[in-house]
């Protein structure tokens, strides 16, 4: 679509996946090849895609992962102009946080850069850090 980098998670279950990044996360379903578990996904613009294992095109030797949680040593930033939807969401469907709601500054050369933050895993274990731009300030 528009980003340059676009991840793609492979998947054990396109429709689990599908509906938890969609009516958990709220992200929306760009286009879609169901046939193959595929799916291209956006929020704000945020983008990434996910693949049922198996189906379709699925990359082979050991590049698949073979035990959960998927994507060790991985987790992908996606900035959101608020958490607090979210976070109802995941309460409303009883999905614990895998890193509490924490507010972190980060050294940015002069400043430092702020971001209300928390991490979950997806049902697959990908651990996904949503943010909220807490603004900047100067450096300590």
């Amino acid at each position: 679509m528009t980003n340059a980098l676009v991840p793609e998670f492979a998947v054990t279950d396109y429709r689990r996946s599908r509906n938890f990044y969609c009516a958990v996360l709220g992200f929306s379903c760009a286009y879609e090849r169901p046939e193959e578990g595929f799916g291209y996904l956006k929020l704000g613009s945020a983008e990434l895609m996910i693949d049922q294992i198996g189906l379709g095109r699925t990359f082979g030797g050991t590049s698949l992962p073979d035990t959960y949680p998927f994507g060790k040593g991985l987790n992908v930033q996606i900035r959101v102009p608020s958490l607090r939807p979210l976070l109802e969401s995941l309460k409303r469907n009883r999905i614990a946080l895998y890193l509490p709601l924490e507010e972190k500054w980060y050294l940015v050369g002069p400043i430092e850069k702020g971001h209300q933050q928390f991490v979950v895993a997806d049902p697959d274990g990908y651990l996904l850090r949503f943010h909220e731009d807490l603004g900047s300030r100067p450096a300590r």
